[in-house]
């Protein structure tokens, strides 16, 4: 593998557009819609749109303090800069030692999703098929992310680009077919709470379905770690989180009303990810070949999240790896495109490895709940910090800089609106509405906390042998060839 160590990514490649989608598909708002969004269905009912709506003004408290700390500390490291700099630089290294690790299993968390829809869909429709040969299509996938990242992050975050916006435009052109066809059904009532699924009072089945919707909105950070290789990174990365949080919510928001109102209301907690009352089901039930471009779509959005989260992870591990807290080998950049590329092919056997390893043994859907249990978990951690952090910055900061409603209420709400989605997540069944893990899935717990124990060995032996590593995971480097750029109100960041 030719490259060199050392060095900078490719500055001013890309821009608002690239790190739009960069955050829109590692939310992969088509998965989401057709498989997440659901869930919250059998406890929120026909109020599901309301519950998408409060998840969505929940989530954009976190964005808001992710995209504050994105303009004013514009880093590859992104989420363990933040941390460090916001509360101390080793919990920055524990940040970005987990965010690395879960991004690295979101790609074969998706492998497995493009590859279970596949063989399942082709055994529907040819039962000659046979529904277990899943295995090919992730090895494929993963081949065409880790072309992409090879050439450069223009290259992979134009594909993204292309495949972000296929996706959402299917599912918005169907949404307004099935507010076409509901006529008179249309009712603003599903913002209300009369449609609830029986057994919940109204305000708790709505809490409890926004709180399963809270996690379609994982990813909204997606763009933070490609801020050294984007033009104007500052405004480019504010404008990007925020609007990628606030525009794929109102397209759940949307797709979920049109869904909501077409099937009816009140049977809506009937509602699944598939047969006959799920997205799909209603298309090939109602909407002729309409359903093949929606399997397309759910397809497309795998690879996109794929494509995303690969970039996610192999910035950041770039990030951490140069100031030598992960093996120095990850700082390694291709000569001309300035690609990660031992990071990318790190990323390609960890993907292999997972999905043919954890799809082989349990069964790819198991598989995929049990690296998505891992994930979530983690990364809803990693938000609960980033609050925190926001907090922190700023008060230090202090003086004009500091905005009490963005940087210290929106933070606690942000804290408030994740905590219960930490604990669903995590299968703690500190409310009703969750239900306990079983095996394997319930490994999920003891994974993270393995991981995360080797993390503060590690993390302990730097602070012994190198502390100087450790203060470097606060460094944005990115000051240190634009020395001239300054905050919002003026001043030199420091």
């Amino acid at each position: 593998m030719s490259g060199e160590t050392g060095g900078t990514l490719q500055r001013d490649a890309i821009g608002l557009r690239e790190v739009l989608f960069q955050s829109i598909t590692a939310m992969a708002p088509a998965a989401a819609v057709a498989a997440s969004i659901p869930a919250g269905a059998a406890f929120a009912g026909g109020s599901l749109p309301l519950a998408v709506l409060i998840a969505l003004v929940a989530c954009l408290f976190t964005a808001s303090c992710v995209a504050e700390l994105a303009r004013e500390l514009p880093a590859a490291g992104s989420v363990a800069t933040y941390a460090a700099r916001g509360l101390h630089p080793a919990v920055g290294f524990l940040v970005g030692w987990g965010y690395v690790f879960v991004e690295m299993l979101v790609p074969p968390l998706l492998l497995l999703q493009l590859g279970f829809t596949v063989a399942g869909t082709l055994h529907d429709e040819w039962s000659s098929y046979p529904a277990d040969l899943w295995w090919p299509y992730p090895l494929v996938g993963a081949a065409v992310i880790a072309v992409a990242g090879y050439f450069g992050v223009r290259a992979s975050a134009r594909f993204g680009t292309v495949l972000g916006a296929f996706e959402v435009l299917v599912f918005l052109v169907f949404a307004v077919l099935l507010i076409g066809r509901a006529g008179s059904a249309n009712s603003l009532s599903v913002f209300g709470t009369s449609h609830i699924a029986k057994g919940y009072g109204g305000v708790g089945g709505v809490f409890a379905g926004s709180v399963y919707t809270v996690l379609a909105f994982a990813g909204f950070e997606a763009a933070a770690p490609l801020a050294e290789e984007t033009r104007e990174p500052r405004r480019t990365m504010h404008r990007a989180v925020l609007g990628a949080a606030l525009g794929i919510g109102l397209f759940y928001v949307v797709t979920t009303y049109a869904m909501t109102v077409y099937f009816g209301p009140d049977r809506f907690a009937g509602f699944g990810a598939s047969g006959r009352a799920s997205w799909e089901g209603v298309a090939r039930a109602s909407f002729g070949l309409f359903w093949v471009l929606l399997f397309l779509a759910v397809v497309n959005s795998t690879i996109a999240n794929a494509n995303a989260c690969a970039n996610v992870s192999t910035r950041t591990a770039f990030a951490l790896a140069r100031i030598r807290v992960l093996p120095h080998l990850l700082a390694t950049l291709h000569p001309r495109h300035r690609s990660p590329v031992a990071g990318i092919a790190v990323q390609t056997v960890v993907a292999v490895a997972a999905v043919l390893g954890l799809g082989l043994g349990y069964g790819p859907e198991t598989a995929f709940l049990l690296l998505a249990t891992v994930i979530v978990t983690v990364v809803i951690g990693v938000y609960i910090v980033v609050n925190l952090a926001c907090a922190g910055h700023f008060v230090r900061v202090g003086g004009g800089a500091l905005k009490p409603v963005r940087h210290l209420l929106f933070p606690v709400l942000g804290i408030a609106a994740f905590v219960p989605a930490l604990l669903t997540a995590a299968g703690l069944p500190v409310f009703t509405f969750v239900s306990k893990l079983r095996a394997p899935v319930s490994y999920a717990g003891p994974v993270v906390g393995v991981w995360l124990a080797a993390g503060v060995v590690v993390l302990l032996v730097l602070l012994r042998r190198h502390p100087e590593r450790i203060a470097e995971t606060a460094r944005v480097h990115l000051e240190e060839h634009d020395p001239a750029v300054t905050r919002q109100d003026g001043t030199v960041p420091g």
